[in-house]
């Protein structure tokens, strides 16, 4: 019997072998999937941590590029400005200028009677003239009466 019993000790200790053997694969291939899981998870999250931080990065220069155009826009529009101004002031004195050069006339008569009284105003640039004149009108008289 020894021998028998030898036999099944050695049947039993094979099968718990290979029970916990068994186990033990189930238990790494499960392990080994979770593990494998959890690296994508991790790898989701680096990978989002990136794009976010890609965004921030995208979000912070287009601040800067704006910020830098809206400072040229800036610095080329003061100049700008400025000469706008003074070309409107040369325009400006050039009008007067060209006003004053060419001068203007006021004036108005009546006549009364057989007189004419005239009053005239010249104006160039600085200087007035005024001048009044009062002329006699010939009268023609009826013919053939």
């Amino acid at each position: 019997m020894k021998q028998s019993e030898e036999a099944a000790v050695a049947i039993q200790a094979w099968w718990r072998g290979t029970l916990v053997r068994r186990t033990l694969l189930h238990a790494a291939l499960r392990a080994s999937v979770i593990q494998r899981w959890w690296r994508q998870v991790l790898a989701r999250l680096v990978e989002g941590r990136r794009w976010a931080a890609l965004e921030l990065f995208v979000r912070r220069e287009r601040a800067v590029v704006k910020l830098q155009s809206w400072v040229r826009m800036w610095l080329t529009r003061l100049p700008y400005c400025r000469l706008l101004h003074a070309a409107r002031i040369i325009q400006l004195y050039w009008r007067w200028h060209n006003c004053q050069s060419r001068g203007f006339l006021h004036g108005h008569y009546d006549i009364k009677e057989n007189q004419l009284n005239l009053q005239l105003e010249i104006s160039l640039g600085s200087q007035v003239c005024k001048m009044q004149q009062a002329t006699s009108l010939p009268l023609k008289e009826p013919s053939g009466l």
